[in-house]
């Protein structure tokens, strides 16, 4: 079966959209979400919606691509023999989506042999969704954006997000104490996607944090490096979970020493 990135963005893209208006019909349902499980922490929560909603995306990828492998948040991973490979969140933002804030996400990437070629954010709440093709530019509802202009750390909007374990949270607020006053200001919105897919927008110059999932990073990094931004972790590592920045070039450089000298990368 042939990959061509182009075509697996459509197929993603419709796919974000129809578990974008599942995830957001519930919501609206219910005066208020229930937790079906957790994960990692008792803070790290899952709603029916999240595994409804991966189900779904598992089944209207795989109708179309039986042969593709695929890594979601809730249920594990399949092996696949296309060299094509989803990585999937279906609410990226659970405790947001939870609390009925507006910040949430469907994220779907599409990896060819390993890297990421193809991706899709979908904010159900705004109808807004983020589209990107390896070397094929930064897309916000048929809009291409780009990165800032920021050219000084001390004038840059930062985003990031901390993690769910209570000693890892303490690290990266002692972190975030030496990070605020050499920026302009922080927002911590409580979805990485769309804070990645925010840098790409210009809304943010820099987004940073530590403990990213593949899922979490895939679509939003690929849309973020399209859009112009400079993604990677510290010390000459690619973005992942030891840290995951993207910034727009003109505050990379900055941020990168800052972060690598607050070891923004260990617990």
């Amino acid at each position: 079966m042939t990959a061509d990135p182009a075509d697996l963005l459509v197929l993603a893209e419709k796919t974000a959209r129809e578990a974008g208006d599942l995830v957001r019909d519930k919501r609206e349902a219910v005066e208020r979400m229930a937790v079906a499980g957790t994960k990692s922490t008792p803070t790290d929560v899952v709603t029916e919606s999240d595994t409804a909603a991966e189900a779904l995306i598992r089944s209207r990828l795989f109708a179309t691509r039986p042969d593709d492998g695929f890594l979601g948040e809730e249920d594990g991973s399949v092996i696949g023999s296309s060299g094509v490979d989803w990585v999937v969140d279906p609410i990226d933002g659970t405790v947001n989506y939870l609390y009925g804030i507006p910040q949430y996400a469907v994220s779907i990437a599409a990896q060819i042999d390993g890297v990421v070629r193809a991706g899709v954010v979908h904010n159900p709440a705004s109808g807004e969704t983020w589209t990107a093709v390896a070397g094929g530019g930064a897309w916000l509802d048929g809009r291409q954006v780009r990165v800032s202009a920021c050219a000084s750390l001390s004038l840059a909007l930062v985003g990031t997000g901390f993690g769910y374990d209570a000693v890892r949270r303490a690290r990266q607020a002692a972190v975030l104490l030496e990070v605020v006053p050499a920026v302009r200001d922080i927002r911590r919105a409580g979805a990485a996607a769309l804070d990645l897919c925010a840098v790409a927008t210009g809304r943010l110059d820099a987004y940073y944090e530590r403990g990213l999932n593949p899922w979490d990073l895939a679509a939003g990094g690929l849309i973020a490096a399209e859009a112009g931004a400079v993604v990677g972790g510290l010390r000459g590592a690619p973005a992942g979970n030891d840290l995951a920045m993207a910034a727009t070039p003109g505050v990379a450089a900055e941020l990168t020493a800052l972060l690598e000298r607050l070891g923004a990368d260990r617990d």
